[in-house]
C-alpha cells in the first residue's frame, strides 16, 4: 500500500507572505537552509513560491537587454517570445517576495499518493511542492527526499 502525501510531507513548513522584502526571503530560506520558500496571503492560502533561481534572476540586472528585434515604421517586431525577458525585467525591480514569486505552482495534495508525488516532482524537474488542500490552503511540503524515503518504504 503506497503511502500519502499526508503522511510524509512537512506539515510546519516556513512561509513568506506576499509584502515580506526579498531580503526577509534570503534570510528565511538561509535560516531554514531551504532551496524554496513558498509564498502564503493571511489566510493561509498558497499565493505561489520563492526559489533561489528567482533570486538568481533578481541578481541579474546587467542582462536585461530585450531578445532580437526588428524595428519597423516606428514599431518593434519581436523575432521570438519575449515572455522569459519579460519576467526577467520584472523579477529584476522586484522589492517584495508577492513581486518575485512565480505564481500559480505546481502543488500536490494531502490525498495524492507518494509514487505520484514523485512523478509530478520529476516531470517538473522540482526538488520539492507546496501540498494544499482543496480550498487551495497550504497544508505542507512535501520533498524529493521525502518520496524517495517513502518509496523505500513501501518495498
Amino acid at each position: 500500500m503506497s503511502l500519502t502525501v499526508a503522511e510524509i510531507m512537512d506539515r510546519q513548513p516556513a512561509t513568506v507572505t506576499p509584502e515580506d522584502t526579498v531580503e526577509t526571503v534570503v534570510h528565511r530560506m538561509h535560516e531554514h537552509q531551504l532551496p524554496g520558500l513558498p509564498v502564503v496571503d493571511a489566510d493561509g492560502r498558497l499565493l505561489g513560491i520563492v526559489t533561489e533561481s528567482d533570486l538568481l534572476l533578481y541578481d541579474e540586472q546587467e542582462d536585461l537587454d530585450p531578445p532580437p528585434h526588428l524595428e519597423i515604421m516606428g514599431g518593434i517586431i519581436y523575432l521570438g517570445s519575449v515572455k522569459h525577458w519579460e519576467e526577467r525585467v520584472r523579477k529584476s525591480i522586484a522589492g517584495s517576495a508577492g513581486e518575485l514569486m512565480t505564481a500559480d505552482p505546481v502543488t500536490a495534495t494531502p490525498e495524492m499518493t507518494a509514487h505520484d508525488a514523485g512523478r509530478l516532482i520529476a516531470a517538473h524537474k522540482h526538488n520539492r511542492l507546496p501540498v494544499v488542500d482543496g480550498q487551495g490552503a497550504l497544508v505542507g511540503v512535501v520533498t524529493r527526499v521525502d518520496v524517495l524515503e517513502a518509496l523505500l518504504e513501501d518495498r
